[in-house]
């Protein structure tokens, strides 16, 4: 019995995110607002989809975990407390130079092998090393 394959987005984000900050850029992650779960500024919200800072200097107590991104930041001055669940995540870059990573809505489901011959090849009992001497 396999276990089902855990989502590769937060890994990518944590990964994203440190890269950033340890090159000395801004991360900024865009959020699809229509996706259940979603707390953030309604009136920061354009065309369904926000754009966050998520520097160490803009989001106070950032978690990054499994199931969301959460952390609090002041809009417009106002402290709130925002939280988005990692499936709305649909990219981050950095500010100041663009470079980053998009994800699709399909993005969390296994890739398809190269080769469709290749998905299901017979597996055989004999191991394929041999004894060099």
């Amino acid at each position: 019995m396999t276990t089902p394959s855990r989502s590769k987005r937060p890994y990518l984000i944590r990964a994203m995110h440190d890269w950033m900050g340890d090159n000395g850029h801004t991360p900024h992650i865009v959020i699809d607002t229509s996706i259940d779960g979603v707390t953030v500024p309604g009136e920061h919200v354009k065309d369904g989809k926000i754009i966050l800072n998520i520097s160490h200097s803009a989001a106070h107590n950032l978690k990054l975990s499994n199931a969301a991104v959460s952390f609090r930041a002041r809009f417009s001055g106002v402290p709130f407390d925002v939280w988005v669940p990692v499936e709305s995540v649909l990219g981050i870059y950095a500010k100041e130079t663009g470079q980053g990573m998009i994800f699709s809505h399909g993005a969390d489901q296994p890739e398809p092998p190269d080769n469709p011959e290749d998905q299901e090849k017979p597996r055989s009992d004999r191991a394929h090393l041999k004894v060099v001497k």
